[in-house]
């Protein structure tokens, strides 16, 4: 099963999903993901049966042995590619697993209700915590080997 490169189908007309991508294309530094734009005017899915509207309703992303993965998958996947293993972990726990998936499901399905002074802020501290722990692995070698 090979994973990575993990390609991720994302909308970037959606400001809540654009401030994520955004978030994980600044943590990509190692080039395990690749970014698709759904809201690309020659955007064509190239997916089997899975449809531009199955695109729009949850992420999905395509590992590199070709298989298709959706919802919160894609998010442990990529947060697992740039670093942030945690995740993966804390959301496969039982119990755990299913109230993520359904929250995620939710937060998808009002994703484009929700303000964007919300969402800039969100984006702005995401950033602002990515920057600082890159600023301080780099300065911090004993940091920098565990990383």
């Amino acid at each position: 099963m090979k994973i990575y490169p993990l390609n991720i189908y994302y909308e970037s007309a959606c400001p809540l999903c654009n401030a994520e991508i955004t978030n994980l294309m600044r943590r990509n530094t190692a080039g395990r993901l690749r970014f698709t734009d759904i809201s690309a005017p020659d955007f064509v899915p190239q997916l089997g049966a899975v449809t531009t509207e199955d695109l729009l309703k949850l992420i999905h992303a395509q590992r590199a042995d070709g298989a298709v993965i959706k919802g919160v998958e894609v998010f442990r996947l990529a947060y697992g590619a740039v670093g942030i293993n945690w995740f993966g972990a804390v959301t496969r726990w039982p119990g755990v697993s299913a109230i993520a998936a359904r929250s995620y499901e939710l937060l998808a399905r009002i994703r484009h209700r929700i303000p964007a002074p919300v969402v800039n802020f969100l984006l702005a501290t995401i950033l602002r915590h990515a920057a600082i722990k890159t600023v301080s692995t780099r300065c911090n070698p004993e940091t920098s080997r565990h990383s």
